[in-house]
């Protein structure tokens, strides 16, 4: 199945910044000078330093499988096959540095694990260090192909490339312990011998060649951009470690293998930020969609779905805080007759105007501005007691009353009105209550004492407050359990 798409966000397709081009440059700089600083001194001998192995080796195998698991991650979500590609690169010197250190002599034992002989580690080191380029070459090439599409990945077809890598790196563990006499000799003790020179020559050649093909991209992402960081450093710990110095032990040798390390944690690294810029991004999105579902697009307001959400919530809360809760329900007088003569666009304005002025006077932390329907609107009062609400239904009729909207056709004013009901309660809780249906349903009679009210506001002429018959008693309904 072929996916065509215009544009990922992802880091295998984010454009590179100038900031980060400029960082990038000044890091191949100081790799640079550092390398034309240490080059003269390669073949200085220095002190066999047993601990720098497993450290470097650990650090190595530690962030090689990360960064392979956070590129296998990125593919899992944008299935770019040339993100697998890389994924798999990582994978693979991983696992070959598992090897490489097993079979290090000296390590874990004086010849090392798995059958080692002299040539094994720094054979492993030519197949690890050459075959990472031939995946760099691989996602550099399946880039190009995906600036006009990609193609899906089943999940059992990952298993099987991941299984495929795993086996290619177990056949070079076994060619080079158990076949390695078919290898020629590139280790002569702890010294190189002239045919290592042509075999690392053609490992620094093909590293060269992986770096030109991701430099070459004329619109280069930021993961192209750190993984040419990544192949530079490359050339430079193969050139220290293996074409200008001696043998095992020297200033080149260690140096040679810092840059690498160093090279291996560019990409992660920026995996990492990346991932945190990502994760900010999705925090920020799901709260902009979270007040998208509870906004009213037209007024700006809280929608139902909020005030109803809302409504329930204090209801608890007022029972377990024995707290008081009011509810007025206000309804735009005459508004049908209002759209009628004035037009829906102009009737949009009409509610908006309406909510503002209900904003302005309902103000406090924890109170609820919601459009419930229609004409309809709905002000939720936590913690407010009955003769409170009422003052506050008082002030909204007279805001509204005061903003002086035309309205030729109202029999109530020549201007906007709004009726409203009013209705308080003390919810309490009571362990008799062991349903849930009854927990849910509880809140329910506040709305129906407001919607009662509100009618009597409606039929008394409106263009009022009308404050329901009596507080609602909970425990004459049902009681609130929390």
């Amino acid at each position: 199945m072929v996916i065509m798409e215009d544009r990922f966000a992802v880091l295998s397709t984010l454009p590179v910044s100038p900031n980060e081009h400029r960082l990038a440059i000044k890091v191949l700089a100081v790799s640079v000078l550092a390398f034309l600083a240490l080059a003269p001194f390669a073949k200085a001998q220095l002190a066999p330093v047993w601990g720098f192995i497993p450290v470097y080796e650990s650090w190595l195998v530690f962030n090689d499988f990360v960064t392979a698991i956070l590129l296998y991650n990125q593919f899992r979500s944008f299935r770019a096959r040339s993100v697998l590609v890389l994924a798999g690169g990582y994978l693979f010197t991983a696992a070959t540095a598992v090897v490489h250190a097993l079979t290090f002599p000296g390590l874990f034992s004086p010849q090392g694990l798995l059958g080692a002989g002299p040539q094994t580690t720094a054979w492993l080191y030519m197949f690890w260090h050459g075959g990472f380029p031939l995946f760099a070459l691989g996602y550099a090439y399946l880039k190009e192909a995906e600036a006009k599409e990609r193609t899906a990945f089943s999940s059992h077809q990952v298993k099987v490339g991941i299984a495929g890598i795993l086996i290619l790196v177990c056949a070079i563990a076994l060619l080079t312990t158990q076949g390695q006499a078919l290898l020629p000799t590139i280790m002569s003790g702890n010294r190189y011998t002239p045919t290592l020179f042509v075999v690392i020559s053609s490992v620094w050649l093909l590293s060269l060649i992986a770096l030109i093909a991701i430099w070459r991209r004329r619109t280069r992402s930021v993961l192209d951009l750190w993984l040419s960081v990544v192949l530079a450093s490359w050339l430079i710990d193969i050139a220290l470690s293996a074409l200008l110095n001696h043998g095992r032990f020297d200033l080149g040798f260690y140096a040679g293998r810092i840059f690498g390390l160093l090279a291996a944690s560019f990409v992660l690294l920026v995996l990492l930020v990346e991932s945190g810029m990502l994760y900010a991004k999705l925090v920020e999105m799901a709260a902009a969609l979270s007040r998208l579902a509870s906004i009213d697009p037209l007024t700006g307001i809280a929608n139902r779905r909020m005030f109803e959400e809302s409504l329930l919530q204090e209801w608890r809360r007022g029972a377990r805080e024995s707290q008081p809760i009011s509810l007025l329900m206000i309804d735009v007088d005459h508004f049908k007759l209002y759209n009628d003569n004035y037009g829906h666009v102009q009737g949009d304005q009409c509610l908006r105007d309406v909510a503002a002025a209900l904003s302005s006077i309902v103000g406090r932390t924890g109170d609820i501005v919601a459009r419930y329907g229609g004409e309809e609107f709905a002000v939720l009062l936590p913690g407010t007691p009955e003769e409170q609400a009422r003052t506050v239904g008082q002030r909204i009729v007279e805001k509204v009353r005061s903003q002086a909207i035309p309205h030729a056709r109202s029999s109530t004013a020549p201007h906007v009105t709004v009726s409203i009901g009013i209705a308080s309660a003390r919810p309490h809780w009571s362990a008799q209550v062991g349903v849930p249906q009854a927990i849910d349903s509880d809140h329910l009679s506040l709305v129906t004492a407001a919607d009662q009210a509100l009618y009597r506001a409606k039929h008394a002429g409106r263009n009022q407050a009308v404050v329901a018959l009596h507080e609602l008693d909970p425990q004459a309904a049902h009681a609130c359990a929390v």
